[in-house]
């Protein structure tokens, strides 16, 4: 079959499963043997390059890891041997964030940004874009590759985009309401910042044309409250997308069905997998995502582990048949801590804290003590409910609250008013006690 259809995304599971063994076919024999990295791993595991024709195949190569890349390009700098091509046909330099350990640098070729941009396409298809729609990406367009990518594919669609990089918070307002942004496209963090000093500088921000924020990099499209919030706060609809500089942008929730993700299928191959056993897990059941990018032979990626739990929900979409991930991504393996014997993550935690539209921001502290976890979050009270009484109220509500959910005592504190830091990317509310040395 071709790559080239109107609305990929609309094919039947035959469909999807024909195009991902040609594609996986020819990716293959595109990197083997000329990328150093998939050479010496498929040489390892006893494989060649006819090895490999459809998805079930993938089952004979192991799994590929954050840290085996972070320890390639630390033995080959800058940049690895996950390099398919000679150096002079790459073209775009991003990094990752860095929130989860070294930052990996990412190359890419022209073909293959290009492949990121149709992946936007779809993503873009997904949540409905009209053709009247303007769309504004509030970040730095530094080596974080946030959303570069959608800018490109948005305007490769001939729809404007405003940049508002170099910018601060109040600016950036005055330009969306100024150039009747409909779009926003950022993370759910600086999405509540900027609706943060909208109030404070008395912007209409619910009264403004945007009618759809696009939100991608943690936890917080997916989460109920923290999704609640945020419409109440745009007056618009969240689309939670999901993506990493490593593999692409390959999941976005759909406008006719919210709650949970679905997954390009037409550009990977995607597994839901036990993280210890490695055995694919059934509908319904938690599992970790792992991913086979099929659009970038530059730097490709293999059953790459991405850390990330989901579960598969039974039923996809009606029209379509890609997978659907129910509640979109659910936590981070490495993530998980133990309280007294209960398993608890973040976005766990943040479901509950949303809920208090008086809490401006928190932070989520753990430590060791006696070799187990304890878990200590500070909040900070919105400016209408920082004084003396209405902050002790606000306190004792949240402690109990937390204690009825979680059923176990959590140290919840006080920070004073402008207080914890406020973010333009991702949020960095989960921290180490080491981390605050």
């Amino acid at each position: 079959m071709s790559d080239v259809s109107p609305h990929p995304e609309n094919s039947s599971r035959a469909e999807l499963r024909l195009r991902q063994s040609e594609r996986l076919q020819r990716l293959v024999k595109a990197i083997i043997p000329a990328n150093p990295f998939w050479t010496r791993r498929f040489a390892e595991a006893g494989l060649t390059a006819d090895d490999l024709k459809t998805p079930d195949d993938l089952r004979r190569l192991p799994p590929v890891t954050k840290a085996d890349l972070a320890r390639d390009q630390s033995e080959n700098a800058p940049y690895g041997t996950n390099l398919t091509f000679p150096f002079t046909q790459y073209c775009r330099l991003h990094q990752t964030s860095g929130t989860t350990g070294q930052p990996l640098r990412w190359l890419d070729t022209h073909e293959t940004w290009s492949w990121f941009e149709e992946c936007w396409e779809q993503i873009y298809r997904l949540v409905g874009l009209r053709t009247e729609d303007r769309l504004a990406f509030p970040f730095s367009f530094g080596p974080f590759i946030g959303f570069w990518a959608a800018f490109d594919g948005a305007a490769r669609l001939g729809r404007l985009c405003v940049p508002l990089g170099g910018l601060g918070s109040e600016a950036r307002l005055r330009m969306l309401i100024d150039h009747q942004v409909t779009i926003v496209c950022c993370t759910p963090t600086y999405a509540l910042r900027l609706a943060e000093v909208a109030r404070e500088k008395g912007i209409d921000l619910a009264g403004s044309p945007v009618r759809g924020l696009i939100v991608a990099g943690e936890a917080g499209g997916n989460i109920p409250s923290t999704r609640k919030l945020l419409e109440a706060e745009w007056g618009a609809r969240v689309f939670d997308h999901w993506g990493m500089t490593e593999i692409g942008s390959l999941a976005i929730e759909p406008a006719d069905n919210p709650g949970g993700l679905e997954v390009l299928e037409t550009e990977c191959i995607a597994e839901v997998v036990d993280p210890d056993s490695h055995e694919p897990v059934g509908p319904g059941e938690t599992g970790e995502l792992w991913i086979t990018n099929l659009g970038r032979a530059g730097s490709p990626l293999l059953r790459y582990r991405t850390g990330d739990l989901v579960r598969i929900d039974p039923q996809p979409s009606p029209g379509r048949s890609l997978l659907r991930l129910k509640g979109g991504i659910q936590g981070r393996v490495d993530d998980m801590i133990t309280v007294r014997g209960n398993n608890v993550f973040p976005s766990h935690l943040e479901a509950i804290l949303r809920e208090f539209h008086a809490i401006a921001e928190y932070r989520i502290t753990v430590e060791k003590r006696r070799a187990m976890d304890h878990l200590t979050i500070e909040i900070e009270p919105a400016a209408e409910s920082a004084d003396g009484e209405r902050s002790t109220e606000l306190l004792e509500h949240v402690r109990k609250t937390l204690k009825d959910r979680l059923h176990f005592q959590v140290d919840v504190t006080l920070a004073a008013t402008g207080s914890l830091p406020r973010f333009e990317m991702k949020g960095r509310r989960f921290v180490r006690k080491s981390d605050l040395k």
